[in-house]
């Protein structure tokens, strides 16, 4: 079993390094419903049961896991939902996914950091 080392209901704090704002982001997994058409389904829900309001998380991010292939990682705003749905097809329309490949020469051209 997990235990949190902290209180706060967030699992990211994100920075602007130019604007210095931050935003919390709460990360959940993404299911697949096979009953329901294959649609996707972020389940959006403290471990009390109740959703996550603006104090606790700005962003959800969900991370869709299927085995043998890429991990494929969306994030919207927090609407204060219990769950979030989208079919496969609209996805990428209604969330915005995030790309998690890692293009080491543009982290090393802009870290100045050999690649």
């Amino acid at each position: 079993m997990h235990t949190a080392d902290t209180d706060e209901s967030y699992d990211v704090l994100a920075t602007d390094p130019l604007t210095g704002h931050h935003v919390k982001i709460q990360v959940k997994t993404i299911r697949q419903r096979m009953d329901r058409g294959g649609d996707l389904v972020v389940y959006a829900k403290k471990g009390n049961g109740t959703t996550y309001d603006r104090a606790d998380a700005d962003y959800i991010v969900g991370v869709w896991a299927v085995d043998g292939e890429t991990p494929r990682v969306f994030m919207f705003e927090n609407r204060m939902l219990g769950e979030y749905w989208a079919s496969e097809a609209r996805a990428s329309e209604r969330w915005i996914e995030l790309p998690i490949s890692l293009n080491r020469v543009t982290v090393a051209e802009a870290t100045n950091v050999p690649a």
